[in-house]
């Protein structure tokens, strides 16, 4: 792995809470550029308190993550800044509800990147399109389906022009027939290069997409490998027992 194309780098990270429980106990990983990595594990293995502290949605108790080669446990980091560079697409949408697809999409854009309405609204309406739904950009959320809500989701983040797209469980609060919408769209990102981080129980993504899938357990990295190592091979007791249970 070239040191140059690394965008993320995670050394020693822990999240300890009150009663002795460890959410992470010291999580190594290092992301470059334009890879897809599929994270997975049981409930309660850290697999999302780890993805909320790369954008500090969780404040680590130790540990050191580098962005870009910025230190975000650094108190001089403007972490405002930086999640700019991350879009985040979360379980349920997160969609203001007394505003349009369109104003949901270009709000941010114009506030944080200074962007002129026209500009926004184009970007917006070009990235609708490349998901099948730039006939909704002036419907409210309340008219959407669960699928939809989230492939706006997921295009809503990308109107901020990240270097980075975090996905957690995005296809976990939907109807199964609505899983397959969203999953495309993440399939078509990966294709384009996007550099990811995704939580999922969708083993069939992980297998497909992934060039990286990452066993969590215990708040500890347990195994990782690329899809064949992982699904066809697995070397360790816990991810054999883990597999047997969702395959």
């Amino acid at each position: 792995m070239n040191g140059n194309d690394t965008i993320i780098s995670v050394r020693g990270l822990a999240k300890h809470y009150d009663g002795g429980v460890h959410a992470l106990d010291g999580v190594d990983m290092d992301v470059s550029r334009g890879e897809v990595v599929v994270i997975i594990g049981p409930s309660g293995s850290g697999k999302s308190t780890l993805l909320r502290s790369l954008n500090l949605l969780e404040t680590p108790t130790s540990g050191q993550i580098l962005v870009g080669g910025v230190d975000l446990m650094d108190r001089k980091t403007n972490i405002n800044l930086h999640r700019q560079k991350m879009g985040m697409v979360f379980q349920h949408f997160n969609l203001f509800p007394h505003m349009t697809v369109l104003k949901n999409m270009t709000l941010a854009p114009r506030k944080l990147l200074k962007k002129s309405r026209a500009q926004a609204e184009e970007k917006a309406m070009e990235l609708l399109q490349t998901v099948g739904l730039a006939d909704r950009a002036e419907a409210y959320p309340s008219q959407l389906s669960g699928g939809q809500k989230q492939r706006i989701a997921i295009v809503r983040a990308l109107c901020m022009e990240p270097d980075v797209m975090l996905f957690d469980e995005p296809t976990s609060a939907l109807d199964p027939e609505m899983v397959g919408e969203v999953l495309e769209v993440m399939k078509d990102l990966a294709r384009k290069g996007m550099t990811m981080l995704v939580v999922t129980h969708e083993m069939g993504f992980a297998r497909e997409v992934a060039t990286r899938v990452v066993f969590m357990d215990g708040g500890v990295i347990v195994e990782q490998g690329t899809p064949a190592e992982i699904f066809d091979a697995p070397k360790s007791d816990r991810l054999k027992n883990f597999l047997a249970k969702v395959l």
